[in-house]
């Protein structure tokens, strides 16, 4: 790689052991995929404090000794648990010991400890072109996607490396001429209310990213207008369910005022139509459900928004009134700190806890079964935890709307209104 003097500076220790270690790692990266160069960049997402072994352990607390400090703003991913409750689901006293020392040694180097897959929501939010260096798949796509940043998938304690020299390897979606779309859906046959159903969002994500390969999808046929809630729920599932880590939707993202705009005119994207009918087959493949059993209700992969939190409210004062959720239903959303607080300050949360709905902070949907009988089944309105949590926890999955997970929570039992794909 060519490095210039700051950084041939930083290899060589001028900047202290800590960034000339996390230097020749990025360096040796940049050599081993063909990187040019290194690119400033000006914000981390950290996915390295996310307990997975002593390994990770070892190398933060290793660079924590060698008085390492983050050169930019560095936000942190959400973990296993929640932190200050882990002991009470299901954590080890060595675990929850261990949780502590990571976040310890990343307080230590100056992070923020958001704890959140969704730092977008938290206000952490780049420009258009700005380099950043994110780690959780989600919040990549989304800042490439909808912010229209430019960052890689960058790998665990890769990122805290980028942290500390405000660098990384100059290569993949850094790179303008590797941002355009090499696949084309385009919708068709949708009635026009089928875009009012939040649910839409997350399957057509999930399908675009099955389709999609190593390539980029570009998508028309869509509204001009989407929430970002619905945008969110793309990125999730599209990540989940390929490599994606940006994706176009003609007159909404920055990149594709039009689909011209994203494509190369040299070499046009291939076109895939899709149908009423492809959506329902992909919600198929999310209900793994075998009958109407319904044991937890699971909310927030990623974090939940303080919109969807709204909606939520919404539902559960019109279909319960002064009903609880049912005795036999466990019913959990994850959030961030900076959400949770903002929720109690509007009393959504004291009237979410009045009606046995529980909020978790810092952790992870996909590991809190750790702290449920064994088995059973998940409703959630995410495409990415319904693709997931089976081979992460055991779970068999329902998918539905926030206002169906509801209604399954208070009745004890899934329910489901046929929606307008199924009825095309």
């Amino acid at each position: 790689m060519i490095l210039t003097d700051i950084e041939k500076k930083m290899l060589d220790g001028d900047r202290g052991d800590a960034v000339r270690m996390a230097m020749s790692i990025l360096a040796d990266i940049g050599d081993a995929i063909g990187a040019r160069q290194m690119v400033k960049i000006s914000h981390v997402h950290t996915d390295s404090g996310f307990y997975l072994g002593d390994a990770g352990l070892d190398f933060v607390e290793k660079l924590v000794s060698l008085d390492a400090k983050v050169a930019v703003p560095t936000t942190m991913n959400n973990t296993s648990f929640d932190i200050e409750r882990c002991r009470d689901y299901g954590a080890s006293q060595e675990t929850a010991q261990k949780m502590k020392r990571m976040e310890a040694a990343h307080l230590a180097m100056g992070a923020d400890p958001t704890w959140t897959c969704a730092p977008y929501q938290d206000g952490v939010l780049p420009q258009k072109n700005e380099r950043i260096a994110w780690s959780e798949s989600n919040a990549i796509a989304f800042a490439n996607s909808v912010l229209g940043a430019r960052t890689n998938r960058t790998g665990d304690l890769v990122d805290i490396c980028c942290a500390l020299t405000g660098r990384a390897p100059e290569t993949g979606l850094y790179l303008k001429e590797n941002r355009l779309a090499g696949l084309h859906l385009e919708l068709e046959g949708f009635p026009a209310d089928v875009f009012q159903n939040p649910g839409l969002y997350p399957l057509l994500g999930y399908l675009a990213g099955k389709e999609c390969g190593n390539r980029i999808p570009a998508v028309t046929g869509l509204p001009p207008i989407l929430s970002m809630d619905d945008l969110k729920g793309f990125a999730a599932a599209a990540a989940s369910s390929g490599a994606t880590a940006l994706f176009h939707i003609a007159g909404i993202t920055p990149e594709a005022p039009s689909l011209n705009a994203c494509c190369s005119a040299s070499l046009p994207p291939e076109k895939i139509i899709v149908t009423p009918r492809d959506i329902g087959k992909t919600e198929a493949l999310l209900c793994t459900n075998t009958d109407d059993r319904l044991d937890w209700v699971g909310l927030g992969c990623p974090h939940f928004s303080q919109t969807e939190f709204m909606a939520l409210i919404q539902c559960l004062d019109r279909l319960a009134g002064s009903k609880t959720i049912h005795s036999n239903v466990a019913f959990s959303i994850f959030t961030s700190r900076n959400v949770r607080e903002e929720i109690k300050s509007s009393k959504i949360y004291d009237r979410l806890h009045a009606a046995g709905i529980e909020i978790y902070t810092d952790g992870c949907l996909l590991l809190y079964p750790q702290s449920l009988e064994a088995g059973g089944t998940m409703m959630t309105n995410s495409a990415k935890a319904a693709n997931y949590i089976y081979s992460q926890a055991g779970f068999k999955a329902a998918y539905g709307t926030i206002e169906e997970c509801v209604e399954s929570a208070l009745a004890g039992k899934i329910i489901r209104r046929r929606p307008v794909w199924f009825r095309s």
